[in-house]
């Protein structure tokens, strides 16, 4: 099963065939949240949690690959750097308080491995080699991106500092730290999960992941949408690439509204897909013009207009796509319940995008 869905995405890479799409079954919430604490502490809880909703996947009519991963939250590599993080029931976990300079300086001599919570992403992986559920494909915990681990670790002095060009060199400094250490990290998972450099199946926070033959990472950079174009181009673009480049490629999310974020990334050779967490701030047309222009892939949801049905929908997506030839990863945010109706949408769209 998997070793045929990773068949399709080389196709779809290629350009070949039609456009896929990730259509949710009907499941559980993804663990319990009011006891995420325990789940968090306990490799074998999160596992048996993340493989609830995964074997929902398991011969449901839909383009993804069935994944887990620990879900560890954007904590995973800030805490490296020996930054505290807040547990609460019923959230995800959130960082502590911001470093000091020294105190970033001084992470750059730590062993990843050796971190908590690295460790606990390694025993999940263990259990899942152990139990040896092959239909399902293990995956990264939560890297974040650059920018992003460098405004959790230092805080929103980094906003400050950026508009300060005294505080430049600093700046760079803490990039390259930040840096350094999501390579590490991202390295170390790698080798974990026994992946190629440069490819991935990535489910990016969801149970059905998508194969990315020429993309080694996912990064989340959610703070950049704060910051100037001129900002973005000069200190966060670079570091994006770099540390997309040892990958082999990169698989990039945002949430929030920049429009020239959006279009930076896009002209990367280095970003191959791009996600929006609010997509419904943007226009459709344009965002897939411009990934049409430069070869990106579109794997992200889209926003539904009121009234649509399903059908609806993906006709009036797929006609953007068809008129501006982009190539898109839909994960719909309209969709029926019945295994019977899924299998109908997932042939409608596939008809509509070849």
């Amino acid at each position: 099963m998997v070793h045929e869905k990773i068949e399709t995405f080389k196709r779809f890479w290629k350009g070949e065939g039609p456009c896929l799409i990730l259509i949710p079954p009907p499941e559980p919430a993804p663990y319990d949240a009011h006891d995420y604490p325990t789940l968090f502490h306990h490799p074998q809880y999160m596992w048996e949690a993340e493989m609830h909703r995964a074997k929902a996947v398991l011969d449901w009519p839909t383009d993804g690959i069935p994944t887990v991963r620990p879900s560890l939250g954007v904590v995973f590599v800030p805490s490296m750097t020996g930054q505290g993080y807040k547990l609460r029931a019923g959230q995800m976990p959130w960082h502590g308080e911001p470093l000091s300079r020294e105190q970033i300086r001084k992470s750059a001599e730590i062993d990843v491995a050796a971190t908590e919570l690295m460790q606990l992403a390694e025993e999940f992986y263990r259990i899942h080699h152990q139990k040896n559920h092959a239909p399902i494909v293990a995956y990264h915990a939560d890297t974040q991106g650059v920018f992003d681990v460098a405004h959790l670790v230092y805080g929103d002095q980094i906003f400050y500092d950026l508009a300060n060009e005294n505080e430049h060199p600093w700046i760079r400094e803490l990039l390259e730290i930040c840096l350094a250490l999501y390579i590490k990290a991202t390295d170390h998972l790698k080798k974990m999960l026994s992946e190629n450099t440069s490819e991935m199946i990535h489910g990016h926070g969801t149970s059905q992941g998508v194969y990315f033959p020429h993309a080694g990472v996912r990064m989340s950079e959610d703070t950049p949408t704060l910051v100037s174009p001129r900002m973005i181009e000069q200190f966060i673009l670079p570091v994006i690439e770099r540390g997309a480049e040892v990958f082999g490629g990169a698989f990039v999310h945002y949430c929030g509204f920049h429009l020239e974020l959006f279009e930076q990334l896009c002209h990367s050779n280095l970003v191959k897909a791009i996600d929006l967490g609010n997509p419904e701030m943007y226009d459709l047309q344009w965002l897939l013009e411009r990934c049409a222009e430069t070869g990106t892939v579109f794997h992200s949801r889209v926003a539904e207009l009121p009234g649509e049905d399903w059908r609806m929908y993906l006709r009036r997506i797929a006609k953007i796509i068809n008129d501006t030839d982009a190539r898109c990863i839909l994960r719909p945010s309209i969709y029926p319940k019945t295994k019977a109706e899924c299998a109908e949408m997932r042939s409608l769209w596939h008809e509509l995008t070849s």
